[in-house]
């Protein structure tokens, strides 16, 4: 075999990651759902047939846990000789299945070249179909392990029944299944396109090569780390199941080129449905490897494999069945959190503050007359974002690891029986220092339907325990989840759980804003003059600041 030079290396890679970031394209255009064909709750990569990670496309960094975990279950579950040409397979449980929680359907295709085994194209979709929850992961939805939907190129029709029998709005479902395996399809053949070009020998050598490259650009990376020990710990609010104050602890331990993330003292797993199962946990600290370390690792299973981690299995991190995990994501963003605050403890400059550490969501549920058919809307909500040592944090967007986009109100009030009341910045939620945290945002919704049946569940973080900032930035505002009817409040919960709403209800999400960074007095006595003539802040915010109001007049 020729010895592969570092030019043809990134060419390939290069290559790779282009097929996995037109599948995402193509994704979601085909899709059917708004929450694939607008709010791009998606993700796609590319795998070896040994189930390395080769290729990522840049969209949600939760997702590579059930893209990964899926295509270990299958190489695991199924021998090589089990595999064939047009087979398609399907997966979401998190505990037989390698998914993180049920809504997250995961679509894998084995790629064949001559007759060879050479790629699984795999990708996810958010399927919006479910709104209310239970204790266990048995409450949660229909668990799919992983198994074939197509044989040999021949739908496993019990299979598509089965599925299908279990999902309310089938005509979405339908939809964003096909786009999937459309979407797979084109991956299969473009990377056939690919290894025609460069053939097959040359790709053989690449696979083995670009996951040593990883591995070794990692191993360097930390090694310039400065070894030590680094602990940092947060809570979560609550579960929305009557426990409250759940801490997430991390030491990490970094020896030469060894770095190890231990989670020992993390509290225990939970009836709410804010457990992580391990691949969870493993995607978020990839992220946060990424984030903090040279940004020209590539993120391939040989990088991710340069990491240890510790964590006992039973807690909020590492859960075991039947703990229910639909809501998991709010814990990868405080674990993300976490992992950020120890590494300030090396170097307060690596990182940004804490960001508004949640992922809100509102699901509406209910019979849309117009049509006359049940709908279920997901909307997931940002916020601010931290606040770094040369900058302000970015307002109103996800961070860490959701990466959705909004749906835009002509789309929501198209599609559904609801009226957006109001979607603007929320005042005085940013952190203030010599660099503000970025702002949260307000999203009103109004029901406008009188069918009768509509229903809410919604959940936000945050709202006790506040974003923290670094080297005397303040603290982020919290977040609040209200329920008006008539004008009055009829619910502060901010973990609701299928609340009966009347037409003319309004529900009112407010995300947190973000940790400042450095003290505030040395901020810019000018920009404070101009957000507060903008409506960022008002007079409130600068003397919670600890500065004079009559200053800034």
């Amino acid at each position: 075999m020729s010895e592969i030079n570092s030019i043809t290396l990134e060419i390939i890679a290069n290559g790779m990651t282009s097929i996995a970031e037109q599948m995402g394209v193509i994704l979601t255009k085909t899709g059917y759902s708004t929450n694939i064909k607008e709010r791009k709750d998606l993700s796609v990569a590319i795998f070896s047939p040994q189930g390395k990670l080769l290729a990522l496309a840049q969209h949600i960094p939760l997702h590579f846990s059930s893209l990964s975990g899926a295509v270990e279950i299958l190489a695991e579950k199924y021998d090589e000789s089990e595999i064939h040409e047009g087979d398609v397979f399907i997966a979401n449980d998190p505990y037989t299945g390698g998914g993180s929680h049920l809504p997250d359907i995961v679509i894998l295709k084995p790629v064949f070249y001559k007759g060879k085994l050479v790629a699984f194209m795999v990708n996810t979709g958010h399927h919006a179909d479910r709104s209310r929850r239970g204790p266990t992961v048995y409450d949660e939805g229909l668990r799919i392990p992983v198994i074939k939907l197509y044989d040999r190129g021949k739908l496993v029709r019990d299979v598509m029944d089965l599925i299908m029998l279990n999902f309310q709005m089938k005509y979405e479902r339908h939809g964003d299944l096909n786009a999937q395996i459309l979407t797979n399809q084109y991956g299969n053949d473009k990377l056939i396109e690919l290894i025609d070009k460069i053939g097959l020998e040359t790709y053989e050598e690449f696979c083995v090569k670009w996951l040593e490259y990883g591995e070794k650009k990692s191993k360097i990376a930390i090694s310039e780390l400065k070894d030590g020990e680094y602990e940092f710990e947060d809570y979560m609010d609550s579960d929305g199941a009557g426990h409250e104050d759940l801490k997430i602890k991390v030491k990490i331990i970094i020896r030469g080129d060894n770095i190890t993330f231990d989670f020992t003292g993390t509290c225990k797993q939970v009836p709410g449905p804010y457990n992580c199962v391990p691949c969870a946990l493993k995607a978020t600290i990839y992220y946060s490897m990424l984030a903090v370390l040279d940004n020209s690792i590539p993120a391939n299973s040989g990088f991710f494999d340069s990491i240890n981690i510790v964590a006992e299995p039973g807690t909020l991190v590492w859960a075991t069945e039947p703990a229910p995990v639909s809501d998991r994501e709010s814990t990868t963003q405080r674990i993300a959190d976490v992992i950020f605050g120890a590494f300030s403890k090396m170097d307060p400059r690596m990182v940004v503050a804490a960001g508004n550490g949640a992922q809100s969501f509102l699901i509406f549920d209910g019979d849309d007359r117009r049509f006359n058919r049940h709908y279920v809307y997901v909307e997931t909500v940002g916020g601010g974002s931290g606040a770094r040592f040369n900058k302000d944090g970015l307002d109103t967007v996800h961070v860490h690891m959701t990466n959705t986009s909004n749906l835009p109100c002509e789309a929501l009030e198209m599609e559904y029986p609801l009226l957006v009341e109001r979607y603007a910045m929320s005042e005085n939620s940013c952190g203030a220092g010599k660099y503000r945290g970025g702002t949260g945002i307000v999203r009103a919704i109004r029901v406008i339907d009188e069918s009768g049946n509509t229903s809410v569940s919604a959940a936000t973080e945050r709202a006790k325990y506040r974003p923290w900032g670094l080297e005397g930035g303040q603290e982020g505002g919290n977040s609040s989840l209200r329920i008006y009817r008539d004008g009055e409040l009829i619910s502060y919960d901010p973990k609701p759980r299928n609340i009966p709403l009347r037409s003319g209800d309004i529900v009112e999400l407010r995300t947190a804003g973000a940790g400042g960074y450095g003290p505030v007095t040395e901020r810019d006595p000018d920009i404070i003059k101009q957000e507060l003539r903008d409506g960022i802040i008002d007079e409130k915010w600068i003397s919670d600041a600890g500065l004079d109001p009559d200053s800034f007049r």
